[in-house]
Parts: C-alpha cells; sequence; structure tokens
C-alpha cells in the first residue's frame, strides 16, 4: 500500500483521478492509495475463484455475476477495490451503463466480497472488515494463502455485527449464502491453473459425448428407433 500524496479528495473527485496507467487505487478517508501489484499466487487464487463462482451461478441459474477491480463505495470519502466481487446481474449491468469507473455506491451494495492478503494485511483484517461491515455486505471472505486460512465474515439473518469462521488446510470453505457452493480449502490456496479446469471439463463432454454416441449406436443395432419421438 503506497500512499500517493497528503492532499485529499472527495469521493466525486476520486471519480475522476487520472492515475498511471494500469495501476489500481483506492480512497481511504480521502487518501489515494496505490494498490500494490499482485503476486502470481494472488492472482491464481482471484482468478480460480471467480471461475468456480461463474461455473456454480450457471449451474444453478443464478442470475449474479463475480467480478474484479471493480471498487465499493465505504465510507463519506472512502472507496475499496476488494479482489473479488459477487452482485446481482441487474446491478452490475447498471454499474455498466454508468460512465466512469466501475465503483458501486452506498446504494449499490454486493452480496459477497473477497480479499486475498498481500503486504496490506492488516488492512483486511481490521480496516476493511470494518468498512464493509458498516455498509452491511452481508458476506466477506479473506484468503489468507500465508497463515494459511480462509476467514468468512458474515452477520446472522443480516443483523448485527459480523460474526467470523475460519478454515483451515484439509477443511472445506463454505459460502453462508451460497450453501451448496463448497471448495477445499487446500484447492484454494493453492489452486490449479483455470485453463487446466477448462481442458478438464472439455475432455469429459467429450468423453460423456461420446459414450451417448455408443449407446445410440447400439440401440440402432438392436433394432432400436431412436429418433422416433415418443
Amino acid at each position: 500500500m503506497v500512499l500517493i500524496s497528503t492532499q485529499k479528495l472527495t469521493f466525486q473527485e476520486y471519480l475522476n483521478y487520472e492515475g498511471e496507467s494500469g495501476v489500481c487505487y483506492e480512497l481511504y478517508r480521502g487518501q489515494i492509495i496505490e494498490m500494490p501489484t499482485p503476486t502470481a499466487i494472488h492472482i491464481k487464487i482471484i482468478e480460480f475463484l471467480v471461475y468456480q463462482f461463474r461455473c456454480f451461478f450457471a449451474a444453478h441459474n443464478l442470475p449474479l455475476v463475480a467480478v474484479v477491480t471493480t471498487a465499493v463505495r465505504t465510507e463519506e470519502n472512502s472507496s475499496r477495490v476488494p479482489d473479488v466481487m459477487i452482485c446481482t446481474q441487474s446491478l452490475w449491468e447498471q454499474v455498466c451503463a454508468k460512465p466512469g469507473s466501475a465503483i458501486l455506491d452506498f446504494e449499490e451494495k454486493p452480496l459477497l466480497v473477497i480479499e486475498v492478503t498481500s503486504q496490506n494485511w492488516r488492512d483486511d483484517y481490521i480496516r476493511k472488515r470494518a468498512e464493509y461491515d458498516l455498509i452491511d455486505i452481508p458476506e466477506y471472505w479473506i484468503v489468507d494463502p500465508n497463515q494459511p486460512k480462509i476467514r468468512v465474515c458474515s452477520r446472522p439473518e443480516n443483523e448485527g455485527s459480523y460474526s467470523q469462521q475460519e478454515f483451515l488446510p484439509g477443511q472445506q470453505v463454505q459460502s453462508v449464502q451460497f450453501a451448496e457452493f463448497i471448495l477445499s480449502v487446500n484447492q484454494v490456496l493453492s489452486p490449479p491453473l483455470v485453463e487446466d479446469l477448462i481442458r478438464e471439463e472439455q475432455a469429459q463432454r467429450q468423453q460423456l459425448e461420446q459414450q451417448v454416441e455408443r449407446l445410440s449406436q447400439r440401440l440402432r443395432q438392436m433394432g432400436v428407433d431412436i429418433d422416433t419421438e415418443v
């Protein structure tokens, strides 16, 4: 985390802030903060989680999206950029329709945010937790490959302050809002390449198609007309 300037900005000024190309910036109580360049494992974890959430939403026909590099306004002059954000498709389309940076304002609430810890891990555990709690984000994950563990913060029925659960290697982490979304902690902290997962899915789909074709051929040999509607 690098403080860019001692000069403070308002949230509206932050919306129009033009920094260095390719660099992500947060706003903390008026101060512009340059986000550190992520490590390779940081990027792998984010890509894996986004892929898993997207597959889950598609499989369960849920109108939700998993996005990255999208900011959330947390205080009057504060805006955070979680590593992964889950929100409704309608909200995301609303954000996409607005000019300028992809930033959710107070009335635009994500369902879940995820931070993967890096050099500024204290912010993830303390400051950002407090800010996300303050604006009533229902669920907040802290993925910490260095501890190693995953902390899931949530509030029962969206009441009161965050309570938390910790999931360690050898266990499975489960979303509070999406009870069927369950991942191996080991796999999250040391994830495979998404490209490998896609290749595996394609191979399984091809194998299934071949099995169906062999079964169809067998039925035709037996004199069963599988092309005739019943």
